[in-house]
């Protein structure tokens, strides 16, 4: 039987803050009030930064009325625990927040914790990801501190995609990132930037209907724009709009 696979965010920044609440309310609703969080990409900060977000986390689950369930996963060793693996069993939300997103990528591949997180957004749970935990999901990780680097593997949750978080801060700051990454975006790849406080959300038409594949419509949500970049410039899709998201010609 063809399990309905759930939608998917791609978040620029402001995970579990209330400007983003509707959000994950929306991803919550007609799911399991199950809110599996976890703080991975922070890891390498120390358990000081990681406490501050289940903290921030507890206090998301708190304002939306559902219970938080943390995976401590802090290294590979936490990733390949089968015991870490089934707290995720259940869930209707899974969300990666942001840190470090090479790390990320890295820790969860090819792991039972990673297995679990891709069963049960297959099964139909809401998978998000905030700066960090976006650029994980996508099919590439630029390095934004040192963009002259080749870009490296992602998880490839959404395959056409390379993700620019903080787009309007990165954008106002480091303007050559941007030219950068389009000119060096991997074969069948469109550079999407992501506006803080902003997410783009997909895989479904919409918040609900029958899952779709690569080139199913996105919506914009939260304060600001998505953007779509390529040679002939920077295309914005403002909060409140949709796009389809095609693989472009390689």
């Amino acid at each position: 039987m063809r399990l309905e696979t759930g939608p998917v965010a791609l978040v620029g920044s402001g995970e579990y803050l209330p400007v983003l609440a509707d959000v994950e309310r929306r991803l919550l609703a007609g799911r399991p009030p199950r809110y599996v969080q976890l703080a991975t990409a922070a890891a390498p900060e120390g358990p000081a930064v990681l406490a501050r977000w289940h903290a921030l986390g507890a206090r998301a689950a708190e304002r939306l009325g559902v219970e938080q369930v943390v995976v401590p996963v802090a290294d590979r060793d936490g990733a390949l625990d089968d015991a870490n693996a089934r707290l995720i069993e259940g869930a209707g939300l899974v969300y990666l927040s942001g840190g470090n997103p090479s790390f990320l990528a890295e820790t969860l591949r090819d792991t039972p914790v990673w297995a679990a997180i891709v069963a049960a957004w297959r099964a139909g749970a809401a998978l998000a990801g905030c700066s960090a935990g976006a650029m994980a999901l996508s099919a590439s990780l630029p390095d934004i501190r040192r963009p002259w680097r080749p870009a490296l593997p992602g998880l490839g949750v959404v395959p056409m995609v390379e993700v620019l978080p903080h787009f309007d801060a990165f954008a106002a700051r480091m303007p050559d990132l941007v030219l950068r990454r389009v000119a060096g975006a991997p074969p069948g790849v469109r550079i999407v930037g992501v506006d803080e406080d902003t997410a783009l959300v997909g895989g479904l038409d919409g918040w609900e209907g029958e899952a779709a594949g690569p080139g199913s419509r996105w919506q914009v949500h939260g304060r600001r724009s998505a953007w779509l970049l390529d040679s002939d410039g920077r295309h914005e899709v403002p909060s409140g709009s949709s796009v389809v998201l095609e693989r472009p010609a390689a």
